[in-house]
């Protein structure tokens, strides 16, 4: 069966379509959430409030991109708002007088393992922890960045900027045991 027949049928609140769409993408979207929330009950919750939400707004899926992309979006925003109603304490920083550089290099030494980079960027703060982990990990673009987390793209490209710079600054730490 064609997934946009699947989709069709969902909007027509079609249970057995909904089980097969869930089936198909509820490992994909649980693997999404766990890199935000590191915890599995967590993840498990807002994986189905996602699919919930999803199932909710079907009609509001257009098709113009794929359905797991869109659902993508639901969860990552899920978990961020999970996230903060955790926390409830966010510092928004005026960024509006920063110079941005253009650096794109996101090269690390070689001896620094890719679980040391994940432990540093889990150790950013939020601010900065969600647009690097938005970017790099979740692959999203500035424009798409700064509609989630409904910032401008300037603050999204200032907040990357920043966040890179701490978390080469980590990372340098880890590796020879001193940020100098």
């Amino acid at each position: 069966m064609l997934q946009l027949d699947l989709v069709e049928q969902c909007k027509n609140n079609d249970r057995k379509a909904q089980l097969k769409l869930y089936k198909q993408y509820c490992d994909g979207m649980y693997c999404v959430a766990m890199r935000f929330l590191k915890n599995a009950d967590d993840a498990e919750d807002v994986l189905q409030e996602s699919f919930i939400k999803a199932f909710q707004r079907m009609d509001q899926f257009r098709g113009e991109v794929t359905f797991g992309a869109w659902l993508k979006r639901i969860v990552v925003n899920g978990s961020i708002d999970f996230l903060k109603s955790k926390r409830q304490r966010m510092v928004e920083l005026d960024e509006g007088y920063l110079q941005l550089a253009n650096d794109d290099s996101w090269e690390v030494e070689e001896s620094i393992s890719l679980e040391a980079v994940k432990k540093a960027i889990d150790q950013l703060p939020d601010t900065y922890k969600y647009v690097v982990q938005l970017y790099l990990v979740e692959g999203y673009d500035h424009a798409e960045i700064s509609e989630i987390l409904n910032i401008a793209e300037t603050a999204s490209r200032t907040r990357l900027l920043r966040g890179k710079n701490i978390l080469k600054e980590k990372l340098k730490e880890s590796n020879y045991g001193t940020g100098s």
